[in-house]
């Protein structure tokens, strides 16, 4: 691992994790100063190539070998026990920042990273990511969830800022209701979006995806006004 203090502060990166986040976390942060050391290999690598130009791929341990600040972007169900194999291995280090991205853990989940003496650090950008570089204007618009022991609180707030989001603490008790939230906006939006285009559809509306697009966008921008006005969050 290089030394954190290089650099003004700046950190060296590793992301595990080739999906739709992880490419986009860590170019956010790159275009924040830090470096990217690495990125394990995943399902459409030609993508990630794409937003992270010239990062090399190397596999989750080498990542973590390299970096000051590795970022996990797994599907749910890996999370878990990717931390816990990396742990047995001994391969987080002391004074490492480790961050995942996943909506419904907070830093329980880090837990045997945290006894390796990492840092435990959960951060959820609250967008719909398409794992192209669209996504860095999104992240501007966007909110991140951050959960993190109170001491090192502030790293996480700043990181989120540095991904380009507005950060809102969650805690770790509120994650799974978090998640929940987070989870009914977009399933349901999908769902109701699907539906009432294939109604279109079915009547002989040609492109009704764009027939719907300027109703759909100002509705939710509506209601997302009015549910800002109501919330003391937002």
């Amino acid at each position: 691992m290089t030394d954190p203090s290089r650099r003004d502060g700046r950190l060296g990166v590793g992301i595990i994790g080739a999906g739709r986040v992880g490419p986009v976390v860590g170019a956010a942060l790159a275009g924040a100063g830090h470096a990217v050391t690495g990125i394990t290999s995943g399902s459409d690598d030609d993508r990630a190539s794409a937003v992270l130009p010239g990062v090399p791929i190397i596999d989750a341990l080498e990542v973590v070998r390299r970096s000051e600040l590795v970022i996990i972007a797994v599907p749910h169900d890996q999370l878990s026990p990717l931390i816990a194999g990396i742990a047995e291995v001994g391969g987080w280090q002391l004074g490492q920042l480790v961050l995942h991205t996943d909506p419904a853990y907070g830093i329980e989940v880090l837990r045997p990273a945290a006894e390796s003496g990492a840092i435990p650090l959960a951060v959820h950008p609250a967008i719909t990511f398409t794992g192209t570089s669209v996504d860095l204007r999104q992240l501007q618009a966007g909110y991140a969830a951050v959960t993190a022991p109170a001491a090192v609180l502030p790293i996480a707030q700043a990181l989120a800022v540095e991904m380009g989001c507005e950060p809102v603490v969650i805690a770790e008790s509120d994650r799974a209701a978090y998640a929940d939230a987070i989870q009914t906006a977009t399933e349901f939006s999908k769902s109701i979006i699907a539906q009432s285009t294939a109604r279109l559809g079915e009547i002989g509306v040609e492109n009704p995806g764009g027939f719907l697009s300027a109703l759909v966008q100002s509705t939710v921008e509506r209601a997302l006004r009015e549910a800002s006005s109501e919330s003391p969050l937002l």
